[in-house]
């Protein structure tokens, strides 16, 4: 049994076979008990492995695979065990009214658990389930992570830095060792962990030249260590080394984020403001993680304005000012600090103090939240950060910015047009205008009379060209990927 705070496994694919109303029946291979499902692709290609990372489930209506190829299907089934599938899931009722029996011998002889999807059960179906699964096991995770947060506070109040080591190593299910600025073993826990310290002499020492802003990943032997410089003020102050048989997750790393705030504070000798400053910073971490605001002193911090009505995320990668003359600037209320690199402002939803908050982040590149609750305070910070990923202009860009512009303002210029050039270039320059075509195909949502009427074709004619194109693209154009990559291919060049 897996200790208590580790995040729990994906679903294994046994698990989404056994899910009731799905009808999923067992073929060939094992059960798949011990093959975990990390996400269900669907593809029609015969060789669909560029498009896979391993540990899907993988679903196809096997319209390009036949019965009588029995050499090309074991070559098929050879590819997705190569890319590390979980299983293989076949749609009966379309191409085949059931599954061939040469691919069942060929994932027999592989041992790739194979599926039967019966036709009452679209693909769609088995995704959302599978979705579900994953979602239920992220958000037990989370839930764990932020009540090891809180609990990490609470810990540092009572027990100070030594019983934050002890209880991160718990959550991590590893090791973890506190060092000094100088790379002496301040804590351990385990306490053998403290052994640990002469081989990371050499890695301490760079990182302490490099400072606060560095950090250093190491894998080998079977293990995953990171180390944390700790400190304020632009000085390191010591070092935090954690050790896990796997890499940190997002939640891991948050619950490390937490640890590393707390810690810096424990070693840290400053005057009281800054270690103020750094106790707001470790507090915002935790309400931007899902705390309650009863679980931190939101009158001390000057935040109890924010505990009514909605709120706006914002965030900026290079800010503009201090988070101190910025928070002096909008008045209390307001909650700012650079966690990461990133300067992150909790805000009350007020047009005043938006248009204030605007003018003072001037022309650097910020993202801001739509209005949200304080309970979905990490709900506004993913928004943020969208929304500064798809800034094009210097200044604050708004959530709501993003679905008024429309995909394509969201995509790179450069990036897009080489897609859409490396996408269109095998129809350039054809016989029978395969590019005219296509565009007059999808602006008619696939009315072969209308669109041909436009052309002032024949719809044979038509029909004929863009079976030419689906050969000079090798894929269907029945594939609503293909269809929308088209599109967007020709609204980026709208005079291919």
């Amino acid at each position: 049994m897996p200790p208590p705070t580790s995040p729990p496994a994906p679903p294994s694919l046994r698990a989404v076979a056994d899910l009731p109303g799905l009808g999923l029946r067992r073929l060939a291979g094992p059960d798949g008990r011990d093959r975990p499902v990390t996400w269900v692709a669907v593809s029609e290609l015969e060789d669909p492995r560029p498009f896979l990372e391993g540990g899907e489930l993988l679903l196809t209506t096997g319209m390009r695979l036949s019965d009588a190829d029995g050499p090309g299907l074991r070559e098929y089934v050879g590819r997705l065990v190569e890319a590390g599938v979980a299983g293989l899931g076949v749609g009966t009722g379309l191409t085949h009214d059931v599954v061939p029996p040469a691919l069942v011998r060929a994932a027999a002889d592989a041992g790739l658990p194979l599926l039967e999807v019966p036709d009452r059960t679209p693909f769609i179906a088995v995704a959302k389930a599978v979705s579900a699964l994953l979602a239920a096991a992220e958000y037990e995770a989370t839930v764990r992570a932020f009540q090891t947060q809180r609990e990490l506070t609470r810990v540092a109040l009572g027990e100070g830095a030594a019983g934050v080591v002890g209880r991160l190593a718990r959550y991590l299910d590893g090791w973890v060792v506190l060092l000094d600025e100088g790379g002496a073993v301040l804590h351990a826990a385990p306490e053998p962990a403290a052994d640990r310290a002469p081989g990371l002499a050499a890695e301490v020492s760079e990182l302490g030249r490099r400072g606060l802003l560095a950090s250093s990943a190491l894998a080998g032997a079977g293990e995953h260590v990171s180390v944390q410089p700790l400190g304020a003020r632009g000085r390191v102050r010591g070092f935090l080394a954690m050790g896990t048989a796997v890499p940190l997750d997002r939640t891991a790393q948050a619950v490390a984020g937490v640890a590393v705030s707390l810690l810096s504070l424990a070693l840290e000798r400053a005057d009281l403001p800054e270690v103020a400053g750094g106790l707001r910073a470790a507090a915002l971490r935790l309400l931007l993680a899902g705390a309650r605001p009863s679980d931190l002193p939101m009158e001390a911090l000057g935040w109890s304005a924010l505990t009514g009505g909605t709120l706006r995320v914002v965030v900026a990668t290079e800010p503009a000012s201090e988070p101190r003359t910025l928070v002096g600037r909008l008045g209390r209320g307001v909650a700012a600090d650079v966690l990461d690199g990133e300067l992150v402002v909790v805000v009350a939803d007020d047009d005043a103090v938006l248009s204030e908050l605007e003018a003072a982040l001037g022309t650097t590149p910020a993202g801001g939240s739509a209005a949200v609750s304080l309970p979905q305070l990490a709900v506004g910070l993913t928004q943020a950060r969208q929304a500064l990923a798809a800034a094009r202009t210097p200044g604050l860009r708004w959530y709501g910015q993003i679905a008024e512009e429309g995909m394509l303002a969201a995509l790179d210029p450069t990036v897009a047009r080489g897609v859409a050039d490396a996408l269109l270039a095998p129809l350039q320059g054809r016989k029978g205008d395969l590019v005219g075509s296509v565009r007059a195909w999808l602006a008619h949502n696939g009315q072969w009379d209308v669109a041909a009427a436009e052309l002032d074709v024949h719809r044979h004619t038509l029909r004929h060209r863009l079976r030419r194109v689906e050969q000079l693209l090798g894929r269907s154009l029945d594939d609503p990927d293909l269809r929308a990559e088209l599109w967007l291919a020709l609204k980026v060049y709208p005079d291919s």
